[in-house]
């Protein structure tokens, strides 16, 4: 067995864009384990758009990323060796394991690793579907939008991790659902293979009243629930079109992640229609996992749960990934294949 670890470590803060100048590849000697401790062989690591927001120094949900220090970051794997009793060699295991290629971990810590079955799922859709963008879009969903059958919910980024979960999830309730997405590859997806309504692909209209009137003809009854992953115009747009007591999810306004200010046009209409806007960090709501994980694994083991996953290869492959994550270039979920 290897006795290297290659990692990625961040090297400096952007100011604005990121850059790969950011991140710097090294190397890392794998120490004996000791009691308790496990070796994980890491095979995915999920790249997801909150990393941008612990890049920065300034203050967040989430303490930000040290530097020089391997990048925070999802994995599933294959337990290599343990000294741990819950543990054995052959173990499939899901944690967050960050930017590197083997995780050296206490095992006795309560959540840092959790065997999965890869009977039926896929290992890497416990990074996607299965995963956290699963049980945030479920969560976004059925705890603050709340659909009912008749609803129409409309989610931004739709053909996304997040975005694609919670628009199925929004049809197995009987809702219409709507979907935003850039380009029209991206847009027949949501229709064709995730089985959306209708998609909008936002790169058509410049402002917010040509997105607004295309809303208004995917939504002729209007909006009644939103998950919102960017923020920005198209945020500005859904609130024109909101029902009464619409219900949105804050989720990610990744149209700010680079310092950029999000002005809002009408915030007074959350006001004039009651909206409930509600902000919320998938982590802070551990107690709801099993469920949600329930349903999207049932779902996933039926084939009822469509992704679609975009893999990079190679640990040095990471960076540019995930700055072509922050840029939409990426299709569904964004994964780097490590084995």
């Amino acid at each position: 067995m290897s006795t290297v670890n290659r990692q990625i470590v961040l090297a400096s803060r952007p100011t604005g864009e990121p850059t790969v100048d950011n991140f710097k590849l090294v190397e890392a000697a794998l120490a004996p384990l000791a009691e308790g401790e496990v070796l994980v062989r890491n095979h995915y690591l999920s790249l997801d758009p909150y990393m941008r927001g612990r890049m920065n120094e300034g203050k967040s949900y989430a303490q930000p990323q040290p530097l020089g220090e391997v990048m925070i970051g999802g994995t599933v794997g294959e337990v290599v060796e343990s000294r741990n009793a819950h543990f054995k060699p052959g173990d499939a295991v899901v944690g967050m394991g960050g930017w590197q290629e083997y995780l050296r971990v206490n095992a006795d810590q309560r959540g840092v690793l959790q065997k999965v079955d890869t009977t039926h799922i896929p290992l890497s859709a416990y990074l996607g579907a299965v995963g956290m963008p699963g049980v945030t879009g479920w969560y976004g969903l059925t705890q603050i939008i709340n659909p009912k059958a008749g609803e129409t919910v409309v989610v931004s980024a739709a053909s996304g991790a997040v975005g694609g979960a919670v628009g199925q999830l929004a049809k197995a309730r009987g809702c219409r659902a709507v979907g935003l997405a850039g380009g029209p590859d991206k847009c027949a997806y949501v229709v064709n293979e995730l089985g959306f309504d209708a998609c909008i692909d936002y790169k058509q209209h410049p402002d917010v009243k040509s997105l607004s009137k295309a809303l208004k003809e995917a939504c002729p009854d209007g909006i009644d629930g939103y998950f919102e992953n960017v923020g920005g115009m198209i945020l500005d747009a859904v609130m024109l079109r909101a029902n009464a007591f619409a219900r949105v999810a804050m989720c990610g306004m990744i149209s700010g992640y680079n310092g950029e200010p999000i002005p809002m046009s009408a915030p007074q209409l959350i006001l004039v229609n009651r909206m409930r806007v509600e902000g919320f960090i998938v982590s802070e709501h551990m107690e709801l996992w099993p469920q949600a994980l329930k349903e999207l694994g049932m779902l996933v083991a039926t084939g009822k749960l469509k992704y679609r996953e975009t893999v990079a290869d190679g640990i040095a492959a990471a960076p540019q990934a995930f700055l072509g994550l922050l840029k939409g270039k990426n299709f569904g979920k964004q994964l780097v294949k490590l084995v």
